[in-house]
C-alpha cells in the first residue's frame, strides 16, 4: 500500500469514453471512482454500501486516449454508519511512462443492511 492507498483498478479508456475535446469524459472518471471506492467501502462495512456524497473533487489534468489509468482508494474517516474514502487517480502515460495525476476526491458510503436502510459499521 502507498500514501494513496491501494490500487483497487486499472483501466484503459476507449474511444467510446472521448468526449469532443479529445479528452476522457468527466463522467467516465467519476464512475471509475465510484467503483473503486464502492469496493474499499463494502470491505470496510462487510456487506453492502450506498454512495450518499461526493465531498469533494478536484480535476487536475485532462485524462487522454491510451492513458492507463489506476484508481488508488483508501479510507480517510469513519462514522457510526457512513465512511469517507479518499480516491486518487494517476495516469501512465507515454513511452516513458510518466506519472501523471490526473484527479482526486473524498467519496462517502453508508452501510447498508438487508432492507436498504442504513446500519452500523463493524468494529475495527
Amino acid at each position: 500500500m502507498t500514501e494513496r492507498g491501494d490500487v483497487v483498478l486499472r483501466v484503459v479508456p476507449q474511444l467510446t469514453d472521448i468526449n469532443a475535446n479529445g479528452h476522457i469524459f468527466g463522467g467516465w472518471v467519476l464512475s471509475q471512482m465510484d467503483i473503486a471506492g464502492g469496493i474499499v467501502a463494502h470491505r470496510i462495512a462487510q456487506g453492502a454500501v450506498a454512495t450518499v456524497a461526493i465531498e469533494s473533487m478536484k480535476f487536475i489534468t485532462p485524462i487522454l486516449l491510451g492513458d492507463i489509468v489506476s484508481v488508488y482508494a483508501r479510507e480517510e474517516r469513519r462514522g457510526r454508519t457512513s465512511m469517507a474514502i479518499r480516491i486518487d487517480v494517476v495516469a501512465t502515460r507515454g513511452i516513458r511512462q510518466e506519472q501523471v495525476e490526473l484527479t482526486s476526491g473524498v467519496y462517502t458510503f453508508v452501510a447498508l443492511d438487508a432492507n436498504h436502510r442504513p446500519r452500523p459499521l463493524p468494529e475495527d
